[in-house]
């Protein structure tokens, strides 16, 4: 690889529980994902990632707000939302909030853009869930159309055009930092390259090497449009402890329980402790040992050719302590770890 791999946390602020197994208010599940991203950045980690939601297990709806808080406690860390749902917002307000968010973290600010897998934001904001992909297709267009920071004249079907429009305020230096998340979309996947973004791959389940096919697309359509290919990142969940007996012990009953939770929306069966062991051992959840995580973050970084790696460390009820404590483990034994891997070849 070219440069060193980026290292990241993201998290959709799961409601957590206190020692006595009751969940937590919003509000302090809130200031504790400040003080995690606190201590992310005391670590040296490069990212943090804030989900958008609007239920009632996921606790940040408005990741901005939250991220400018981490702005003022924090140095050097980036800042951005995993993912900010494009499709049920503004595309001008979107822009303005993280152009303040930039403001506030003296440039470090960032957005990765989605349609969003869950879609309470769509009735909640009055938009039409049918129209699903046309509102992310246009919102997108004029999203980046304000990315150059020039008069804007633009004109779609779902709101009113725009001439010769500024949008204040202005991203300080340079252009705001912008990725597009995708799930598995190959549509998703040219789009990126085609309005020449970086590429955030949401790989939650089954074996990395899978999405090898979509790194391909991304590199053959920007040798199609002929530019210098932007960073591609991962995004998957995981949680680290001393041993790997001990980090599958205490996050298999609290990851089930938010797997199981979302599953029945979707019609998806429970799930059994021989499907969490075959994620574990060969799909997409970086649970373990700090030295059994390393091996496979580089294993899918060399797979994959990534320059980000972020790890969903919420998952479920499991406790803020015990976050905490997985943060750590990630930020000072297993990016260290990963980076002498990736250095040896």
């Amino acid at each position: 690889m070219t440069a060193p791999l980026e290292f990241g946390l993201d998290t959709f602020g799961d409601v957590t529980k206190d020692a006595s197994g009751t969940p937590l208010p919003h509000a302090q599940v809130i200031r504790n994902v400040v003080e995690e991203a606190v201590l992310a950045d005391e670590l040296g980690i490069d990212f943090i990632g804030l989900g958008e939601h609007h239920r009632a297990d996921f606790v940040i709806s408005s990741p901005e707000v939250a991220l400018a808080a981490i702005a003022a406690r924090t140095k050097r860390i980036h800042l951005g939302s995993a993912v900010t749902v494009l499709s049920s917002d503004d595309p001008i307000r979107v822009f303005q909030r993280f152009a303040t968010l930039d403001a506030l973290s003296n440039g470090r600010a960032e957005v990765i853009l989605g349609r969003g897998s869950f879609t309470e934001s769509f009735p909640l904001f009055g938009f039409d869930l049918r129209r699903y992909e046309e509102l992310f297709e246009e919102k997108l267009d004029l999203f980046t159309a304000l990315l150059s920071q020039k008069p804007v004249t633009w004109e779609g079907k779902l709101r009113p055009p725009l001439k010769n429009q500024l949008v204040y305020p202005p991203v300080e230096h340079g252009q705001l930092k912008t990725w597009i998340g995708v799930g598995g979309s190959p549509e998703s996947v040219v789009r990126a390259a085609h309005y020449d973004l970086p590429l955030m791959l949401a790989i939650i389940g089954g074996d990395p090497k899978r999405f090898s096919p979509y790194v391909d697309l991304y590199h053959r359509a920007y040798k199609e449009f002929d530019r210098a290919v932007k960073p591609i990142g991962v995004h998957s969940p995981g949680y680290v402890a001393e041993t790997d007996a001990q980090a599958r012990e205490e996050l298999w009953a609290d990851y089930k329980t938010m797997r199981d939770r979302i599953g029945r929306e979707r019609g998806w069966p429970p799930m059994g402790r021989d499907e969490f062991v075959h994620e574990a051992d060969h799909g997409s959840l970086y649970v373990g040992s700090p030295e059994t995580v390393a091996r496979k973050i580089a294993a899918t970084a060399k797979a994959l050719g990534i320059s980000r790696f972020q790890l969903k460390y919420s998952a479920g009820p499991l406790p803020h302590d015990k976050l905490m404590r997985s943060i750590e483990l990630y930020g000072s034994r297993v990016i260290p770890m990963v980076s002498e891997m990736m250095a040896g070849d």
